[in-house]
């Protein structure tokens, strides 16, 4: 993922937060908005309630690595953030990629 590919700032963020649709399961949530790029932007988001850094580090690698594997089934042109839920501490690798599968699967779905 390039750096032109990433959410930098909370400016970025709270224009998602605000104007974008959101999904929800039980480990994440991901809110989505069209940003007319051609490409798709990713934001992480994970609370200090989530666990000490080592702890959220472990969970934003997980859920970058999932959407890595999985980018190629998302439909371009979205700004995507992706919010960590408390629970999702206790996950390991395959639990986030089944959180992560559902939610492409349900953003795909209402697409088209």
């Amino acid at each position: 993922m390039s750096k032109n590919q990433v959410l930098r700032n909370s400016i970025q963020f709270n224009n998602v937060y605000r104007n974008g649709t959101s999904i929800v399961n039980r480990n994440l949530v991901m809110y989505y908005l069209k940003n007319d790029l051609g490409y798709n932007r990713l934001g992480i988001s994970i609370s200090k309630k989530v666990g000490k850094s080592v702890v959220r580090n472990r969970v934003r690698r997980l859920i970058r690595e999932n959407y890595r594997l999985n980018v190629g089934n998302l439909l371009d042109g979205y700004d995507i953030v992706i919010v960590s839920r408390v629970r999702s501490k206790d996950s390991d690798y395959h639990e986030i990629n089944k959180a992560m599968l559902n939610l492409f699967r349900r953003f795909s779905n209402r697409r088209r």
